[in-house]
């Protein structure tokens, strides 16, 4: 009897903590496990962590060193991982990446340029396709596509930039460009520097 009511009271806990949890937002939720670092191995019985699958990585596996500090975009998992050039600090955030395969870029640069609230030019393509946008959004604007800050990247019209509409975090939502909550790219903007590495894969 005393077997069964502790049973009852600890499934009944478990619950509660998982409804716990369900009910908070879906940022909140990522950002506990993103901030936090927090992994959970995979395999056939287990669950994600969350529905990125972020994981921590090592940046010997991808970079010769950490010179100038480096950042690692993972397409597959819409992660942007940050280290800086003493290894002494790790950042790993939730970003979103090319609506297509053929917007989407992958391979070496590096940041060649940083703005504090950067004006927004579409491209000569967007103005093609979408004629009724304007040639210029001002920076500070609400409405601005980069958000409130922006790595300019080698490669033309491409960047890692802040976001007004937070509901593209996490999702393929962009025209070519990485991007992150606001108060992401204000700490990883902090943390660069022209010449800082960049890799997408």
């Amino acid at each position: 009897m005393g077997d069964g009511i502790n049973r009852r009271a600890l499934l009944g806990a478990a619950a509660a903590a998982a409804a716990g949890s369900l009910a908070l937002p879906a940022f909140a939720q990522a950002q506990n496990t993103v901030m936090q670092g927090t992994t959970q191995m995979e395999g056939p019985a287990t669950t994600r962590s969350n529905v990125s699958s972020f994981r921590m990585l090592d940046w010997r596996n991808h970079f010769d060193n950490t010179r100038n500090g480096a950042i690692l975009v993972d397409l597959t998992s819409r992660a942007l991982h940050f280290w800086s050039e003493d290894q002494a600090t790790y950042k790993l955030y939730p970003c979103s990446i090319p609506l297509s395969e053929d917007l989407t870029r992958r391979g070496r640069t590096q940041v060649v340029e940083m703005r504090e609230n950067p004006s927004w030019r579409p491209t000569p393509s967007m103005r093609e396709r979408n004629p009724e946008w304007p040639e210029v959004v001002q920076g500070g604007a609400p409405d601005n596509p980069l958000g409130v800050r922006a790595l300019y990247l080698s490669w033309q019209y491409y960047r890692i930039h802040g976001t007004h509409d937070t509901r593209k975090i996490g999702r393929a939502s962009s025209s070519g460009c990485v991007g992150l909550y606001n108060e992401h790219i204000v700490e990883l903007y902090s943390l660069c520097k022209v010449g800082t590495q960049v890799l997408l894969i």
